[in-house]
């Protein structure tokens, strides 16, 4: 029997059927620890905000927030944080 070519092969893969659908999918329900920002020692240094894998840290203007919607508890803004203003509970 002859395997097929890369030219033959038929894409068996995941279809996007149309972008910006991660909007549509809260994808923070199953975290098992959540951040939470003590906003007395914040310095909205953005640090948290630059390493969120997910964009789930949120700057208004005047502090940062989390957007637990998406949100799912890697823990990466808590370890990023400097002045240890983020933990995990």
């Amino acid at each position: 029997m002859k395997l097929p070519g890369w030219k033959e092969l038929v894409e068996t893969g995941p279809i996007i059927p149309k972008p910006a659908t991660s909007k549509e999918y809260k994808t923070g329900d199953w975290r098992t620890f959540r951040p939470e920002i003590d906003y007395e020692k914040c310095t909205t240094c953005m640090l948290c905000w630059l390493f969120c894998p997910d964009s789930a840290i949120k700057f208004d203007g005047e502090k940062v927030h989390i957007d637990y919607d998406y949100c799912k508890g890697c823990g990466i803004c808590a370890a990023e944080c400097a002045i240890k203003a983020i933990t995990m509970k």
